[in-house]
């Protein structure tokens, strides 16, 4: 890594983090110094805020490289998000502004994340300093100009005030996406092009939903008042559990199949270690070549069980290396794996590229030039035994760019060098 992106990389998070602190500490003083604007409207939006950071799920980190979680806690967005874009409580209108929101909003998710961080599995920083700048983004679309009367006389309280709600909560959206992208840019190095693409595709799933319950419920405090706050979040609060349960079953999905590419290495086929690592850099260098979120997830099942028609072997190969074997053999091996996969109940693609890693990279979809080109890495730098017996990175690396003639695609052997000059996978690492 160059000087110049190891400058980079903190000083993004530090800019947002300094942001979002010195945001935090305006909005705490400026809400204690001039105490608390309609304070009974404030406590049951701060308690829908904490509700929904007590029901969240997971630390706000997934997957094989530590990939953010887009919605932990959609409640508790959707109630931020309302809170910010308030107008009106049954009729009469509010005058929280900018700062109180945030600091509402900030309070409540501390009060609702402390079980979890006793736990050891709070929110992230990344995640706190998203909630309270796209909080202040959304609250200063609105606010000033609701409490300054420009929105009524713009808009009035008809159909075009919704839609400039929705528009609001849209802009705040992309805010959130960008700043999640940037993050995780500056932690990973992955290009950021690809990143913002997951960040924006996931705004259609739930990042919608919470955008759209986020409108809901500010539109009906301001017709119903505060007893809508229940009959509105009752339900979100239901799809949260939900969802919840559904992230508990993935994560014991992935350990399942985890446990299941553990096999080789338990029977001595392959080096302890071998599948994990191959997971992981493939991963990565998926995310180097733009892949989709759903395609890295199907690319890591594919890395963890590439090695699994192994077991059909009678004697074990050295170490576990299929790359010197004659292609015939590997064939042979790989199609084996790919009938075992089928059997697991894994998604289809998942078997194919298992299969196919065995191809000339031509003849092969992404995915499978991927995991051939990463498995072939770890064999000649990861194997004490293997063939290259355990040759550097660079020497490795060297080895695989003779053989993009027909085993390797060159742009896939490039993106993992460059993924191994960052040094930011640690799994990764040779031994």
């Amino acid at each position: 890594m160059g000087p110049a992106r190891a400058r980079a990389v903190p000083s993004t998070v530090a800019g947002v983090y300094g942001a979002a602190a010195a945001l935090t500490a305006w909005a705490l003083a400026a809400t204690f110094w001039s105490g608390v604007e309609e304070p009974r409207v404030a406590l049951a939006f701060g308690a829908l805020v904490a509700v929904g950071e007590l029901a969240r799920w997971g630390d706000g980190t997934d997957g094989a490289d530590g990939d953010t979680v887009r919605e932990c806690a959609p409640l508790g967005s959707a109630g931020a998000l309302a809170y910010a874009l308030l107008g009106r409580n049954a009729g009469h209108a509010t005058h929280h502004g900018v700062l109180q929101a945030v600091a509402v909003v900030l309070a409540a998710a501390l009060v609702g994340a402390v079980p979890h961080v006793a736990l050891g599995r709070g929110p992230s920083l990344d995640q706190m300093a998203r909630r309270v700048l796209t909080v202040a983004f959304a609250a200063a679309c609105f606010q000033p100009l609701y409490n300054s009367g420009a929105l009524e006389l713009w808009v009035g309280h008809g159909p075009y005030y919704a839609l400039f709600l929705l528009l609001v909560l849209v802009l705040t959206a992309l805010c959130d996406a960008v700043l999640a992208a940037a993050l995780l840019r500056a932690r990973t190095s992955f290009p950021y092009g690809p990143l913002l693409r997951d960040e924006l595709r996931a705004l259609l799933g739930v990042g919608s939903a919470v955008c759209a319950t986020g409108a809901v419920i500010a539109l009906a405090v301001a017709v119903a008042g505060l007893w809508a706050l229940p009959v509105f979040c009752v339900p979100l609060l239901l799809t949260q559990l939900a969802f919840r349960r559904y992230a508990a079953v993935r994560t014991t999905y992935r350990q399942t199949i985890t446990s299941l590419a553990r096999a080789t290495e338990i029977a001595g086929y392959t080096q302890p270690g071998h599948a994990r690592r191959v997971a992981v850099l493939s991963r990565a260098v998926g995310r180097e070549l733009g892949l989709s979120e759903s395609e890295l997830t199907v690319l890591e099942y594919a890395a963890l069980m590439h090695d699994i028609g192994q077991l059909s072997l009678v004697d074990p190969v050295p170490a576990g290396a299929t790359a010197p074997l004659p292609a015939a053999e590997q064939r042979r091996i790989a199609l084996l794996g790919g009938a075992v996969v089928r059997q697991t109940g894994v998604p289809a693609e998942v078997a194919v590229i298992v299969e196919r890693q065995a191809d000339p990279y031509r003849e092969q979809p992404l995915p499978a030039r991927i995991v051939r080109a990463v498995n072939a890495y770890d064999d000649l730098a990861g194997s004490p035994g293997g063939p290259g017996g355990s040759l550097s990175s660079l020497s490795a690396l060297e080895q695989l760019r003779l053989g993009t003639g027909r085993d390797y695609q060159p742009e896939v052997v490039e993106s993992l060098a460059r993924v191994l000059a960052r040094g930011c996978l640690t799994l990764a690492a040779p031994g």
